[in-house]
């Protein structure tokens, strides 16, 4: 009986302790080159977009998903695909450099960050309903699982850099979240 209770323990903590992410191996994603290891809770939580056209179908997401890694790798001399976690307008979270590895997403933040990108141009597109609470819930589950802090603050990659990301209509959506952060002074470079 305990030997029974225990295992289904570890199932629902295996089950729960990947908060719904599709993960490289189901992207079909490359290992990466290299990993630095990110300190944990993690305080920051920064939100951008790809600029690519959108994608409703899991298939479409995850061709897009590795496009963007193989660009990061062979392009760019990335270790990996440069953000933590991918978001598809078919609601799904895609793993990129996940709750545990250091990504190339803001230069200067990387290392105490997770950047979490979503598939679109938020410029012209309006985020996806689904999209956004799947971050949402990935957020909680962060928490939960010691990821993140629970004081995290969220911040638009465009408030730490000279960039339009994560677009207009995102950035606006963000903006009303609890944990959104609007003056970037004490957490700035």
């Amino acid at each position: 009986m305990l030997r029974n209770v225990f295992t289904l323990f570890i199932l629902f903590v295996s089950v729960r302790g990947d908060c719904g992410v599709v993960t490289k191996d189901e992207w079909d994603g490359l290992t990466p080159v290299h990993v630095d290891y990110l300190p944990r809770p993690v305080d920051l939580v920064i939100i951008q977009h790809t600029v690519t056209s959108t994608c409703k179908t899991d298939e479409r997401c995850a061709d897009i998903v590795r496009s963007i890694q193989s660009n990061h790798i062979e392009n760019l001399g990335y270790w990996d695909i440069a953000s933590s976690f991918i978001v598809g307008g078919n609601g799904k979270v895609y793993e990129g450099t996940g709750w545990l590895h250091v990504g190339s997403h803001t230069y200067g933040y990387n290392s105490r960050s997770i950047g979490i990108t979503f598939i679109g141009n938020y410029n012209s597109d309006t985020p996806a309903t689904e999209s956004i609470e799947a971050v949402k819930a990935l957020l909680r589950c962060g928490v939960e699982n010691g990821h993140l802090s629970p004081q995290y603050h969220v911040v638009a990659h465009r408030q730490l850099m000279a960039t339009e990301s994560p677009g207009r209509k995102l950035y606006n959506a963000i903006r009303r979240w609890p944990h959104w952060l609007e003056n970037v002074s004490s957490i700035k470079n």
